[in-house]
């Protein structure tokens, strides 16, 4: 029997090797992914791996697809969900973007700690919206929801096996196989003609549009390795003659810890592709929808944590604005250093990350109790404190990388009011709660607390410590 996490595991590195074949520079950007990481580990030794082991680091990938509808997107549900995969996370990116992305997104991931270290494939899944008014009027609208229920991306078989192996957490051996490739070939890009005047139509609307809405099949996106050091990648790539996208995704690089989420990619490449015109000619053009994307992450932050980031993005957009002339990494790297954090001990004090607290094998044996504050634990060596790596993402550095890769910014109509979706609406729409991914963090924090405080024997005192500010007892 397969079980979830080998066919997770299969299915990434199967759909590894197909991006590859279709998009070489992908490849390219895997083996220096894989150099720096290994240049990383001999410089820095145990502490390259404070946020994953270099195999998992390795091995990790995170893919993007797009689908149209509710339906398209419960199917993709299921389809993951048969990989131990759920969804956590709602993302607007309608509202992060300064041009037009008409999608919302969850990303489907593994949720425990012990799936996420024997495979932690994610999939940043995106839904058009064509019931926004701001993107597409009546007219289009109708159109568009008609040719999306005309098509079928995903066969029957492929379902049925989903959802017996999302049942049964495994399949045989034979079924396992069928599902594989039954799941590949679902995102390979096809060879089908292009509608070439349909797809232009919506892709005056929006590129992201026109490569959802314009074909009758979807596709991988993006298939993006993680580096441990993306500054140095970036290098590495232009130095390859690989056009890079302008700029670095996120936090900006600085001395101090490394938190969420840092992107870059290089930008989409032009791909044959077979349009057929309104006379029904088929002809041979291109289209530019695929890129590859490398990303680097950092400590999951808290609620708190989270807007203080965000806070600071804000006084970087302003000081950016207040001076055009000024390059936007420096002020970032200063707004940074004044307002960050600079150590990981810090970050636990002020409640501003995520760790995982273990009792530490050369805690104080001279027969004294141990203090019922985990900062103290901390300090005085009883437990020691294990970064929780961010799993996640980031609208506003997904909606970068979109715009990033756009042949032209679409339209948009301010006037009109938008249309309302949340986590609660897409959690009714696909049928499975989409997971917040700050409880999913607490969660774990909390249970080391408890875990930590029965091997201390303090059961109880640590046990209504939902956070980790300093005097938290």
């Amino acid at each position: 029997m397969t079980s979830q996490w080998q066919l997770r595991a299969a299915f990434a590195a199967r759909l590894s090797d197909m991006y590859g074949r279709e998009v070489p520079a992908y490849t390219t950007l895997v083996d220096v992914s894989r150099e720096v990481n290994e240049d990383v580990l001999r410089a820095r030794g145990a502490d390259a791996e404070r946020l994953g082991s270099i195999s998992r680091v390795t091995a990790e990938r995170h893919g993007a697809i797009r689908v149209g509808t509710p339906q398209e997107m419960q199917q993709v549900a299921r389809i993951f969900g048969a990989l131990g995969m759920r969804p956590v996370g709602f993302y607007d990116l309608r509202e992060a973007a300064a041009s037009a992305v008409p999608v919302i997104s969850t990303a489907f991931r593994p949720t425990s700690r012990e799936e996420l270290a024997r495979n932690p494939f994610r999939v940043f899944t995106s839904m058009l919206t064509p019931a926004d008014p701001r993107f597409f009027d009546d007219d289009l609208r109708a159109r568009l929801e008609t040719f999306l229920a005309g098509r079928e991306l995903f066969p029957p078989e492929l379902l049925a096996l989903a959802d017996r192996a999302e049942a049964e957490g495994e399949l045989p051996e034979a079924e396992a196989e069928r599902f594989l490739q039954l799941a590949v070939h679902a995102f390979e890009l096809s060879t089908e003609p292009v509608d070439k005047a349909w797809y232009e139509r919506l892709e005056r609307v929006s590129a992201v549009a026109a490569d959802i809405g314009g074909v009758r099949s979807t596709h991988i996106n993006h298939l993006t390795p993680r580096v441990l050091d993306i500054d140095e990648l970036y290098r590495r790539m232009t130095e390859r003659g690989i056009e890079m996208i302008d700029t670095i995704q996120g936090p900006p690089a600085w001395k101090g810890p490394d938190v969420l989420l840092r992107q870059t990619s290089f930008r989409a490449l032009a791909e044959p592709r077979a349009l057929r015109t309104p006379d029904g000619t088929v002809i041979r053009g291109a289209l530019r929808v695929r890129f590859g994307e490398v990303e680097a992450r950092g400590l999951a932050l808290t609620r708190e944590g989270r807007a203080l980031y965000d806070s600071l993005l804000a006084r970087i957009d302003e000081q950016a604005s207040a001076h055009p002339g000024k390059d936007r990494s420096e002020l970032a790297h200063t707004v940074w250093a004044e307002h960050m954090p600079h150590t990981e001990h810090e970050l636990a004090t002020s409640g501003l990350a995520y760790f995982t607290y273990h009792v530490a094998p050369d805690r104080p044996r001279d027969g004294s109790r141990p203090p019922t504050r985990i900062s103290e634990l901390v300090e005085q060596g009883w437990v020691r404190a294990e970064p929780i790596v961010y799993e996640d993402f980031l609208p506003r550095s997904a909606a970068g990388i979109f715009q990033s890769n756009l042949s032209g910014e679409g339209s948009r109509n301010n006037d009109q009011q938008g249309a309302a979706y949340d986590a609660a609406w897409l959690s009714g729409a696909i049928g499975r709660e989409v997971l917040d991914p700050f409880s999913l963090y607490e969660q774990q924090q909390n249970h080391s607390i408890r875990q930590a405080a029965r091997e201390l024997e303090l059961d109880g005192a640590l046990d209504q410590a939902p956070h980790l500010p300093e005097g938290a007892s």
